[in-house]
This record gives C-alpha cells, structure tokens and sequence, in this order.
C-alpha cells in the first residue's frame, strides 16, 4: 500500500525542468537582463548617422557618401544621388527690414544700452521683430556671472521694451523720442537662460493704445531657436513734444 501510495505521488508530480529559468507554470522562459555598457545608457540611440564608418546604421539604410554627394542604394536597385549642403550655407540670414543706423535714428539709446542690432520684420503702429546678437563681448557678463555667463533678465525685457519703442516711435501712433517712457511690466516669465552665442528674437505687438492718456499696452515675447525665453505684458507712456 505504502509503495502504491508513493507511486501516485510521484506520478502526480511534475519532473523538475532542466532550464531553471522556466516558471512550472508558464510555458515561456522569464525576460533575461540584457547588459549594457556603462557608458551607454539603457535605451541610448546615436545621435547622428555617420556616412564614413561602415558600422554606422546609416550604412545599414543604403547612404553612402562619395565627396560632396550623397548617394543612396534602394532594395530594387535604384540609385538615388544627392549633394550634401554644408551646414554653413543650410541656414539663411535673417532679413534686413531695418539696420543699426536706422535704429539709432529713431531710438535714443546709445552704447552700451542700445540692445537691439536689427529688425527683421516691421509694422509702424502694430508690430516689430527685432534681434540682439548676445556675445561674450557684451559688458555685463563679467559680472554676471564670471563663471556661467548668463544675459540679466532685466536686460531681456529693456531690450523688448525698446523694439516696443520701434513701434510706438511712429507720428501715426503719436510717440516722440523725448516724450517715451517705459512705464510697466506685468506677467513676466523668464522660461530659459539666454547665453553668449544666443540670437535673441523679440516680438513686440501693440494690443492696446489709448491716445487721450498716451498709454499703449503692449504683448512681448523673445526666442531663442524657437523656443520662448522670456514673455510678459508692457506699458509704454508716449506723449508729444
């Protein structure tokens, strides 16, 4: 009886699996770690497909480069061949709606507070869009900061408050040159650091003009490569001479 008994248990019993990694029940084996160097990160993707090394996926896509041209062999055969701009001639200048000296013409700042080189698009009375180049050269990042050279937000906004000044300095709009004052921000977000080699883009749009107070409320935004750095609301006290 004994040794009957001891049969229908062994019976009953599943043999273990020679693969230990194997769950008694499941019938798939358990996701094994997949090592990854130390110096790359788990899910890292390259950051450019190089056309020189053979190993690079884009050799895998069929680009090869020969010179100055890019060539790419399709699965059917087919050739496909073009020139591969350099990166210096990629990106056009921005356009010249309005240069220094027809800046300095009509706002009164001077060195080393007139922070606005150009303005690339222009509508008296409405809008403008003026640049500053920041540079390593300007003379507030000695002291701000000497190791983490960063433009002062208060700077940011002086400098949309004058392409403000581009637009409200008009006769049509009622401004003077010796009667304009900057007179208030408000809701002024600083969302990203401006730094030396940054192309400061600022947009200002009148939004509101009550020209029996001479007030004019203003919406500004400035970019860095599209990305907004800074935004906020001005007023402007214009008044005649």
């Amino acid at each position: 009886m004994e040794a009957s008994a001891m049969a229908r248990s062994l019976l009953s019993t599943p043999p273990p699996h020679p693969n230990p990694s194997l769950s008694r029940h499941r019938s798939t084996p358990e996701p094994l770690p997949v090592p990854f160097p130390k110096s790359q990160p788990r899910y890292a993707f390259p950051a450019v497909l190089s056309l020189t090394n053979p190993k690079s996926p884009a050799s895998a896509l069929g680009w090869e480069r020969r010179g100055r041209f890019l060539i790419r062999f399709s699965v059917d055969g087919a050739v496909k061949t073009e020139e591969v701009v350099p990166i210096e001639k990629r990106f056009p200048p921005f356009p010249t709606v309005m240069d220094i000296n027809q800046i300095r013409d009509i706002l009164p700042h001077r060195f080393p507070f007139l922070l606005v080189d150009r303005v690339i698009e222009y509508q008296p009375g409405v809008t403008a869009v003026g640049i500053k180049n920041v540079t390593i050269n300007d003379n507030f990042f000695p002291g701000h900061f000497p190791e983490r050279p960063i433009m002062p937000g208060v700077l940011m906004v002086e400098a949309m408050a004058q392409v403000g000044g581009l637009v409200m300095l008009q006769p049509e709009v009622g401004g003077s040159r010796d009667n304009f004052f900057f007179a208030g921000i408000d809701k002024v977000r600083f969302r990203k650091p401006v730094i030396a080699g940054d192309t400061l883009v600022m947009r200002m749009t009148l939004i509101k003009l009550q020209k029996r107070f001479g007030i004019a409320k203003m919406e500004g935004k400035a970019y860095v490569g599209g990305d907004v750095v800074c935004e906020g609301e001005f007023l402007m006290a214009t008044g005649s001479e």
